[in-house]
């Protein structure tokens, strides 16, 4: 199996969980994916909970596919192009995988716009599906979820499994890019930035995001917008007319329709229940 004994513990800035007041997290375990997995996977998570009631988390999903093995359940999640919602109720604890753009397809074996606002079990994954996997991963988190060691028995497990799919494809590695490209250049709105970026014309851009993400070109800003919105209002440092103008909106009440398409709240809403 993969070395985790040198895992690296990350507190990336959270901008795609709606978490508020009245919307808490349970504690989140954030793992680095080791080096020679940096083209397949962002990170690991583990949330760990005990919930005397049940509570729906809410997130605005990174545009990359997930799997989430649970003590109830293993899956593997496409993009979901709205909010997605989970709800957790009484103990248990979940290690999920954030691939990169460039896995999804990999590890499916197929588009992974067939697998757009959906999930499936992961035992129809060749190479992830063997009840060994699940296994391997509840074994470790069975003592003590919230214990690092278990966390990195199971991390290596999935890691173990993963690095077959190495080394990722150029078309992989180009979507990589532009995801990546994006998140850094909060002024680029429009699709022909992004296709000028790394040099393909904007149909192929097209077919590249639909293969590897499920989505479209237009879809990827919007969604970074979005993320670039809930970091805003976390922070909570400027007024909305001043965000609006900051995320490239042509005005607040744009703005404001937008984040509450998607999210089903308005911008103010959300920053009057953010903690003060």
């Amino acid at each position: 199996m993969s070395d985790t004994g040198g895992m690296r513990p990350v507190d990336p800035v959270d901008r795609a969980h709606l978490t508020g007041v009245t919307r808490p997290s349970p504690p989140i375990h954030r793992y680095a994916a080791s080096d020679t997995l940096a083209d397949l996977v962002e990170r690991y998570w583990i949330p760990v909970w005990s919930l005397p009631e049940p509570s729906t988390q809410s997130t605005l999903q990174h545009p990359v596919c997930l799997i989430v093995i649970s003590n109830t359940y293993a899956r593997f999640y496409g993009v979901s192009r709205g909010r997605s919602s989970v709800t957790l109720e009484g103990d248990g604890w979940a290690v999920g995988t954030m691939f990169t753009p460039a896995a999804g397809r990999l590890v499916l074996g197929r588009s992974v716009a067939t697998v757009t606002d959906t999930f499936v079990d992961l035992a129809e994954i060749d190479g992830l599906g063997d009840e060994d996997l699940v296994a391997e991963v509840r074994t470790a988190m069975a003592d003590d979820p919230h214990d690092p060691a278990g966390h990195a028995a199971a991390i290596g497990s999935v890691e173990w499994r993963l690095a077959a799919y190495l080394p990722v494809d150029e078309p992989g590695l180009i979507i990589n890019e532009v995801v990546a490209w994006l998140r850094e250049h909060p002024e680029v709105t429009r699709v022909d930035e992004l296709a000028a970026h790394v040099g393909i014309g904007e149909r192929s851009l097209q077919r590249l995001v639909e293969q590897r993400v499920g989505m479209s070109p237009k879809w990827l800003i919007q969604r970074r917008r979005l993320h670039d919105a809930v970091e805003a209002l976390k922070a909570g440092e400027a007024s909305l007319a001043d965000m609006a103008a900051q995320l490239g909106y042509a005005d607040q009440a744009h703005f404001t329709h937008d984040f509450r398409t998607v999210t089903g709240m308005t911008p103010g809403e959300y920053l009057g229940d953010q903690p003060r």
